[in-house]
């Protein structure tokens, strides 16, 4: 018998479970289909906006859409169409009901599980489909499916240790794949982060300008360390850096900004003799703040559009 199994709501950026269906069966089968939906949860920013993943007698399939994914899980002879009208009209739902500030702060797992209500609702529609009255829906789906297909993830591609990062745009072109492009959008900016792009512009400026007083020092005085120039120079780069990590995505950004934090702090112990401690203590919290902000603006997912 074709039927939707369960269905969940999770967060990209992290794979926190937003809301869920209550699942009661705990058949073999099941209990390896939530550990493919673990694996998929961690590398939802990694992956189209629209896949599917079969998995023998089962099928996975999620829709992402503004840092948010909607999946499910259904037997492997249940109509695609269905399916993913069934996890539009999640998303619909998800959207009107919570705004973007409630799901980006949430921190407590399954935080808006009174939205299993609605998700037990649709399911059972979609599990009787001659009570469905969803006719003209069901053709635009099925003509958006044809144009664009879900993309399909192997077994072996959901087990790599670095996803889909290898493949280029071109390959996902005709799938919404949220690529790893550098020109890929970022969420929307946050106070938080306005705060932390404006301090690290201030410590880059009080970093610069230090260093033409070095160098001031060191024209007059031949005494003087040539290092410390050094020094405030790199410090500055970071700085700015910092900045640049923040507003941009790039490969490897999370790593990059932690290897900048640790130049940050380098250069401050380097420079303890010319700085006292509140000084030190706010370039490195600063830099600090900085790289917090840069690892939670997160990727955006793309939008999708299916035309219903």
């Amino acid at each position: 018998m074709s039927m939707i199994l369960s269905a969940s709501v999770v967060r990209v950026r992290d794979g926190l479970p937003l809301s869920a269906s209550t699942d009661y069966d705990q058949s073999t089968g099941m209990q390896e289909c939530r550990k493919y939906f673990k694996m998929l949860s961690k590398k939802l920013s990694q992956l189209p906006d629209r896949c599917t993943l079969k998995t023998g007698q089962y099928n996975i399939n999620f829709i992402s859409s503004l840092g948010v994914s909607y999946m499910m899980l259904c037997t492997e002879n249940y109509p695609s169409v269905l399916a993913f009208c069934f996890l539009d009209e999640l998303q619909k739902e998800f959207i009107t009901t919570y705004n973007m500030m409630k799901t980006n702060t949430a921190v407590r797992p399954y935080c808006f599980i009174e939205f299993d209500n609605f998700i037990q609702r649709t399911k059972q529609r979609y599990n009787n489909t001659r009570s469905l009255s969803t006719k003209m829906n069901l053709a635009d789906m099925q003509t958006e499916i044809k144009l664009r297909p879900p993309y399909q993830i192997s077994l072996s591609e959901l087990g790599s240790a670095n996803g889909f990062a290898h493949l280029s745009v071109a390959e996902y072109e005709g799938t919404g794949k949220i690529s790893a492009a550098p020109n890929q959008r970022l969420e929307p900016v946050t106070l938080p982060g306005i705060v932390s792009f404006v301090l690290s512009l201030l410590c880059g400026a009080l970093n610069l300008i230090r260093g033409f007083h070095a160098i001031e020092s060191l024209l007059q005085n031949e005494g003087e360390d040539f290092s410390y120039v050094i020094a405030f120079f790199l410090g500055t780069a970071a700085c700015l850096y910092q900045c640049y990590l923040f507003v941009y995505y790039t490969g490897w950004r999370n790593a990059k900004s932690f290897l900048t934090f640790g130049l940050i702090c380098l250069c401050n112990m380097y420079l303890y003799e010319l700085r006292n401690l509140w000084q030190l203590f706010f370039h490195v919290t600063v830099g600090a703040f900085s790289t917090l902000q840069i690892r939670l603006r997160q990727p955006q997912g793309k939008s999708p559009d299916y035309n219903v």
